[in-house]
């Protein structure tokens, strides 16, 4: 008999009258919110204007959650388009079903889009948002709690995830908490970006790939754990092949990246540079060549007043000379 358990809602949505809201949807929207807030603190601290981020988002988030819906039906075609299954159900987003490799790129050819149209460089922008990103993979992954769906194998562990339904195949029984594992994981990656790139100020998309491969780490393991339906490899799910594959891309750009553009980019946002954001750099540089002026002036006072008893000799000198 388990001892402790973490217990999964009995439903993941909840009715305002006619208004479903989804623990799912949630979920997937706090996170971005979340996202869009830190990686907006991050590209104004790099010279960025304020905005921007959520600007560009507008472009990545849809691309990004239609990025992840192909890729989750895509690989797990067999449960939207095997007999007895509806088609019409591929849609239903809001069900649950999103996978983080498509939504990446799906979401990075979004904000590339929003990028060009900005004429802001790709690489700086994925550095800024890069921890944002993580932190709302951890947000996100709680919508798996609400469904009840991707755990792992069954345990007895005071952490096990206690699975009640009984729908799609789902044994009730306690389990390794993967979405739990996984949501862990991805705040440690983002505390992991935001630390190196203070440390070692990565730039030209190396924050990024830094967030890319630490991520692929965890997903690794923590995929192998899951017991829900995936196609297999030589043995191994899918995703794990995919994370390894994405892992070595990451490190392999890192490399390169810091061999051929080393240091980080001094102008993220060209027009913030020739706008008022310009004019304010101005100002703290005026600021500051009055700041030295005064301490000049500090400087002489200070070096005419150096002995009395010496100034006095040299007068005492001059006049004699003029005598």
């Amino acid at each position: 008999m388990e001892l402790a358990f973490i217990p999964s809602p009995s439903r993941g949505v909840l009715y305002l009258g006619p208004i479903p809201l989804r623990g799912y949807a949630f979920c997937i929207i706090i996170g971005v919110f979340v996202a869009v807030w830190l990686g907006n603190k991050r590209w104004i601290a790099r010279g960025g204007r304020t905005g921007t981020v959520a600007d560009i988002a507008v472009w990545a988030v849809p691309f990004g959650l239609i990025g992840g819906r192909l890729y989750h039906v895509i690989t797990d075609y067999q449960l939207y388009f095997s007999e007895g299954r509806d088609w019409v159900d591929a849609l239903k987003i809001w069900e649950g079903g999103l996978g983080i490799w498509g939504a990446i790129a799906f979401g990075a050819l979004g904000a590339w889009i929003g990028c060009r149209r900005r004429g802001i460089p790709m690489p700086a922008y994925a550095d800024a948002v890069a921890p944002g990103i993580a932190l709302a993979q951890a947000i996100g992954r709680w919508g798996n709690w609400f469904n009840q769906e991707l755990y792992g194998k069954p345990t007895d562990l005071p952490w096990a995830l206690e699975i009640t339904s009984s729908s799609d195949g789902r044994v009730p029984g306690t389990y390794h908490p993967t979405f739990l594992y996984e949501s862990l994981w991805c705040i440690g990656v983002a505390f992991l970006v935001i630390w190196a790139d203070r440390r070692f100020r990565l730039g030209h998309g190396r924050a990024f790939a830094l967030y890319v491969a630490a991520y692929c780490t965890g997903r690794a393991w923590i995929e192998y754990m899951r017991v829900d339906d995936a196609h297999h490899i030589l043995g191994l799910r899918l995703n794990v092949w995919t994370a390894i594959l994405v892992f070595l891309l990451a490190v392999a750009y890192l490399v390169v990246s810091s061999k051929k553009r080393p240091g980080r980019e001094e102008v993220v946002e060209p027009a913030a540079v020739a706008s008022g954001d310009a004019a304010d750099s101005g100002e703290k540089s005026e600021d500051a060549g009055k700041d030295d002026e005064v301490a000049d002036e500090a400087e002489t006072e200070a070096d005419t007043a150096e002995d009395p008893a010496e100034n006095a000799a040299k007068d005492e000198a001059g006049s004699g000379k003029k005598t």
